[in-house]
């Protein structure tokens, strides 16, 4: 879908599809996608200074914070990445160097940008491949010295051939043939370095590095015609590609389309007196350059991040987003709240989104051969249970969901080779059988669920 026709009203009911409820943080990055496309609209003067309206979106884990986020790119066909805040530490700690958040999203978008490029290359390269192929199983004999006539209907008796070869290729005849193949393979010795912080926070990725600028050796393979169309496919689609293109092409587009949505940003947030780690606020400080922009170097070059969308979530228990230091908190001005979610969300998370729980475990048993069905009152006593799970326990949202029906569906799961052919029905009576004692005791769910 393209980005002029991704409106406000089409983004929110893209995301309905996959995410139950959360009105409020649907629309706000549905506004904050929508003025990105604005932005590339303006004089380039005033593009500039458009900075993005980065988000922070508070509420427990599971009720969709990462979903929204995730099924956001997805719609705008932009780099994505997530990182979790608390696995950096201020310099000079062990931890993740924080601009390596940035590294990572160049990673994807040049992923991303060659994935489309050799995918317009794509017959071409299989045109390519073919060739590479027969040229293997029947070369085209040289030219001799004899008479031109000789040599003539020795090529043509040889094409004659090779288009016989050619067509029992296409229809897939010799897919098991075995054949020896010469392939790139790029060859990158192991170094080790000594060093107190890891190779991440030395800059790049050195591996990466020099596997970029050590040449590929060509390799002897044997392998199947079917294994070595794929080999040679890539090796063919990777020559018609602009190496310099996909670069300037993804650098581009992390620059200016780039989501990184930072988790559990509220793990770095000063606990007060008792906060353990001292690192704290100086990830806080490490981060607010990358927020506010900056320039990264990465493998790829220099990477601006004025205009990359950073979306912060955390739970914010014990702490509130005005704990942030002021300076990260101007930083993202629009701020979220999700709410918990309901029993009749539950209901709606089972059995509406695209990829609802129940269409899953319905998809997998059918692989066996077996039709799972759910009555509508079990759906309602499964909703009840996870809510009232959630209600005891821990509040994990909606990841409860997941280890109820693995729980409710441990033994036909089990059995389901041995059921095929047969229609099994979830009932109410069922699930009250499988889950009704566990639930009941809250010692045992701690453990079971």
């Amino acid at each position: 879908m393209g980005s002029k026709h991704l409106t406000p009203f089409t983004i929110v009911k893209e995301l309905d599809k996959y995410i139950i409820g959360q009105d409020k943080a649907k629309k706000a990055v549905a506004i904050a996608l929508r003025n990105r496309w604005r932005r590339q609209k303006l004089p380039p003067r005033l593009r500039d200074e458009v900075a993005p309206k980065n988000i922070i979106m508070i509420g427990p884990t599971g009720v969709g914070k990462t979903e929204i986020a995730r099924r956001l790119a997805q719609l705008a066909e932009a780099p994505f990445v997530k990182v979790e805040a608390s696995k950096y530490t201020e310099v000079g700690y062990v931890g993740r160097d924080v601009e390596s958040m940035v590294r990572d999203l160049v990673n994807i978008s040049v992923h991303m940008v060659k994935m489309e490029m050799m995918q317009k290359v794509r017959m071409k390269a299989e045109k390519l491949v073919e060739d590479r192929i027969l040229d293997i199983l029947l070369p085209l004999p040289q030219k001799i010295a004899q008479g031109e006539g000789e040599n003539e209907d020795r090529i043509r008796r040889a094409q004659i051939s090779r288009q016989i070869l050619r067509d029992k290729l296409r229809n897939g005849e010799l897919e098991d043939r075995m054949i020896e193949i010469r392939a790139s393979d790029k060859f990158t010795p192991m170094i080790e370095i000594f060093s107190p912080m890891g190779v991440e926070q030395m800059g790049m990725n050195f591996q990466d590095l020099l596997g970029d600028m050590l040449p590929k050796r060509p390799r002897q393979k044997r392998v199947s015609i079917k294994e070595a169309r794929k080999l040679l496919l890539e090796e063919e689609s990777q020559k018609l590609i602009d190496r310099d293109k996909v670069i300037e092409e993804a650098i581009q587009r992390a620059e200016n389309s780039g989501i990184v949505f930072i988790d559990e940003i509220d793990k770095i947030v000063d606990g007060g007196p008792n906060r353990a780690d001292v690192s704290r606020e100086g990830v806080q400080r490490d981060l607010l350059p990358i927020v506010e922009g900056t320039t990264v170097a990465t493998r790829y070059g220099a990477v601006k991040t004025d205009h990359i969308l950073f979306i912060a979530a955390g739970a914010f228990h014990g702490s509130s987003p005005s704990d942030l230091i002021p300076e990260l908190q101007g930083r993202f001005p629009i701020r979220v709240e999700l709410d918990r979610l309901t029993q009749e969300d539950f209901e709606r998370i089972l059995t509406e989104p695209a990829n609802a729980l129940i269409k899953q475990y319905q998809a997998l048993l059918k692989t066996e051969g077996v039709k799972l069905t759910f009555t509508d009152e079990a759906i309602k006593e499964i909703a009840s249970l996870a809510y009232l799970v959630n209600e005891r326990t821990e509040d994990i949202g909606a990841r409860r969901l997941h280890t109820v029906m693995e729980r409710l569906l441990e033994d036909i799961s089990f059995e389901a080779s041995r059921l095929r052919g047969k229609s099994i029905t979830i009932t109410q009576q069922y699930v009250r059988e499988k889950l009704g004692e566990i639930v009941e005791k809250e010692d045992l769910s701690r453990y079971i669920l």
